[in-house]
């Protein structure tokens, strides 16, 4: 996209692509601190299609729409989805064919610690699914998590359901009582008062937006004294730790991790098991923080570090790399 042209004098572009919505922030930084000039959210599904070409012409589209006759220095991307260094490179590669504006490509789960200046931390979300990124030492990413429900996202809203059920059916198999909140509570959400039919109505609800729905009755039983729903909730706080430590096997040298995603921020029981989970886990060597605020602020940091040409140690970037952008 011609008209999108690299300017000494212009703005930053931020883009935080996440499952479900996707966020471009216009702004500058003023000693330090990111000023916003223009913003905008839209649902994802509204202009990505999972093919990096035709989603390159949108989100530049997108990006101009928002800038208008404001010239850019450098586009900073957090793509939900990229999970690792030839996918985020692909997109970026369909990018730059189709705009001089220097810019990068990296996961969305990387944009918290960049928002909170964390350069080269872990990144880690616990919302509708769960993942945890960081990069090694060479700037390669690394990721662990985010294999989808069926399979993995434990501690995400979908895997803290469909734990709650796998729960459930156990302790009814070894005799346990329909007394415990969590057996209630899952039944009134999924409107399934039959006993056999908590496996079907689990998997009728069809995705993982859609099961992830029912985590608020987990942390209701929870509120109410349930055993099952706190044995629910502490396990998936200890899995989302796991993703912390195997990242530190893999080459992680992070001190600190910034944790985020709609449950982990609204569910304070969630976020007080991972605490002390991380904390045995690591042996204290890695720190937990949580990140309320927006991840595309991070976008933005990203931005202004390859505008800068600096050594972006954390983002992939070799010291040549950045010379040439």
């Amino acid at each position: 996209m011609s008209s999108l042209a690299l300017s000494p004098d212009g703005a930053l572009a931020g883009v935080d692509i996440g499952g479900t919505k996707t966020e471009i922030c216009l702004g500058r930084f003023e000693e330090g601190n990111l000023v916003k000039l223009r913003e905008v959210v839209l649902p994802s599904s509204s202009w990505r299609g999972r093919d990096f070409a035709s989603d390159a012409d949108s989100l530049l589209r997108l990006i101009q729409e928002l800038t208008g006759e404001t010239a850019l220095v450098g586009i900073g991307v957090g793509a939900h989805g990229c999970d690792d260094d030839p996918e985020c490179e692909a997109f970026a590669a369909a990018l730059r064919t189709r705009t001089s504006v220097p810019l990068r490509v990296v996961n969305d789960a990387e944009l918290m610690p960049l928002a909170m200046g964390r350069l080269g931390q872990i990144g880690l979300v616990a919302g509708t699914g769960s993942i945890a990124v960081c990069r090694d030492d060479d700037g390669r990413m690394i990721s662990a998590g985010g294999w989808g429900w069926l399979i993995g996202d434990d501690g995400s809203a979908a895997g803290l359901v469909r734990e709650a059920a796998r729960t459930i059916a156990r302790a009814l198999d070894t005799g346990a009582t329909t007394e415990d909140p969590l057996i209630h509570r899952m039944y009134a959400s999924l409107g399934q008062p039959e006993l056999p039919r908590l496996g079907s109505a689990l998997a009728s609800q069809g995705n993982a937006a859609a099961i992830g729905a029912h985590a608020p009755a987990v942390f209701d039983a929870y509120v109410e004294g349930s055993p099952l729903a706190r044995r629910v909730i502490v396990e998936g706080a200890e899995a989302l730790a796991d993703l912390v430590v195997n990242l530190r096997l893999r080459g992680s040298t992070a001190s600190h991790v910034v944790a985020g995603g709609s449950v982990i921020v609204s569910q304070p029981p969630l976020w007080d098991a991972f605490v002390t989970a991380v904390q045995i886990r690591s042996d204290g060597q890695v720190t937990p923080q949580l990140f309320e605020g927006h991840p595309v602020d991070g976008a933005c940091r990203l931005a202004a570090e390859i505008t800068n040409k600096r050594d972006a140690k954390g983002f992939g970037l070799s010291p040549e790399h950045s010379q040439k952008v």
